[in-house]
């Protein structure tokens, strides 16, 4: 009842400032992609408070958000795109108009689907396990083969944990970013692995697009596949997902932390991958064991969230009642956010790379509408 009186107040505000209209808010379309569609209502949500975000978003463009996608117990039930200015990979593209052929920059959600592609490897022998030194894969690299550094693994680098100085809190136009260091330098992977030691490894968390890229050549190295080549025959192909890129710097390895680039009911995907235990569409393409150890949580991130194999873990308060979820954060507003309790998989898509309060408008649609539109 309490649920239901919120979600009529919000439609009461909206409808003072113009109202829903039906054609602003369609019931997805069906593609030849592997996703079954449905409405709303037949899954168990409120098809109004869901389209009342048509409304607040079309009315707030500081907020610039390209798209939101929503999927319930395995099928399609609510997806909207708008206008606005855009980014790939840094380089702007002025005004969009997005649709559902449009693909969008995912950055760091990249790092998550690295985490899946890791997964993979194992389970094909590629790699032996996440306690395999770092060190044992760049044997080109032996110089910098100290004791310290021989302690470092994959799963410290899968829990952005190596113990290696590391700043990524500068803006990423600042030179002294690490990123963007490691982007520019001659050999990125080496510059990665001769940062100074100064923390055991494990114990502290830092946020680091290095580790991510280590994983990115450990599966280049293993697979003997580039990074991009590796996803799409691993994964992306045995999801439909053909309309894809990984980008980088020209001559180098794709950016495994940041150069991703899908259609959002393709990125939708992904997490209905994680949310059905690494299946799509009754077939098994990621082990379910792979899902359960990468989704858990190994280490204290940032903030209140807890961080697992390149996956955030939190949490979110709907009517007095906690609800979990697991999810991809990129910049600028990219997410991927899966709900296990409520078999619910949103996806968003934004422009918000220079604003500070990209947090607060995703979590108010993953909040406010999304979360709240469940019955």
């Amino acid at each position: 009842m309490i649920r239901r009186c919120a979600a009529l107040a919000l439609l009461f505000s909206i409808a003072l400032a113009g109202g829903v209209r039906a054609a602003d808010c369609p019931t997805p379309i069906a593609r030849d992609d592997g996703w079954a569609v449905a409405v709303p209502q037949s899954m168990g949500l409120d098809g109004d408070v869901l389209c009342a975000m048509v409304d607040r978003l079309r009315n707030w463009p500081d907020a610039n958000v390209h798209g939101v996608v929503v999927a319930r117990s395995g099928k399609l039930v609510f997806e909207r795109y708008f206008t606005g200015a855009d980014e790939i990979w840094g380089r702007s593209q002025g005004e969009v108009k997005f649709d559902a052929e449009t693909r969008h920059d995912l950055r760091s959600v990249s790092k998550s689907l690295t985490s899946l592609l890791v997964g993979l490897a194992i389970q094909r022998g590629k790699i032996a396990g996440v306690d395999e030194s770092v060190m044992k894969f760049f044997p080109e690299h032996a110089d910098l083969d100290t004791p310290e550094r021989r302690r470092i693994t994959l799963r410290h680098l899968l829990t952005m944990s190596m113990g290696v100085a590391w700043d990524e809190t500068v803006p990423y136009s600042n030179p002294a970013n690490s990123e963007i260091r490691m982007i520019t330098a001659a050999d990125g992977e080496r510059f990665a692995l001769e940062q100074p030691i100064v923390a055991p490894p494990g114990r502290v968390y830092n946020y680091s697009g290095g580790a991510t890229a280590l994983l990115g050549a450990v599966i280049r190295k293993t697979t003997g596949q580039p990074l991009d080549r590796f996803a799409r025959e691993a994964l992306l192909a045995p999801l439909g997902i053909t309309d894809f890129e990984w980008l980088g710097v020209p001559g180098k390895p794709p950016a495994a932390a940041s150069g991703a680039r899908m259609r959002p009911r393709d990125m939708l995907k992904l997490g209905q991958v994680v949310l059905a235990k690494g299946q799509w569409n009754g077939r098994e393409v990621v082990p379910a064991a792979w899902i359960a150890e990468s989704t858990s949580g190994h280490i204290t991130g940032a903030g209140i969230y807890f961080y697992g194999y390149q996956w955030w873990l939190g949490r979110s308060l709907v009517d007095r009642r906690e609800v979990k979820w697991v999810a991809g954060f990129g910049w600028g507003g990219q997410r991927l956010f899966i709900v296990p309790e409520f078999d619910l998989v949103v996806a968003t898509t934004a422009g918000m790379y220079r604003n500070p309060q990209q947090g607060a408008v995703i979590g108010e649609i993953l909040n406010q509408y999304v979360l709240r539109a469940v019955k």
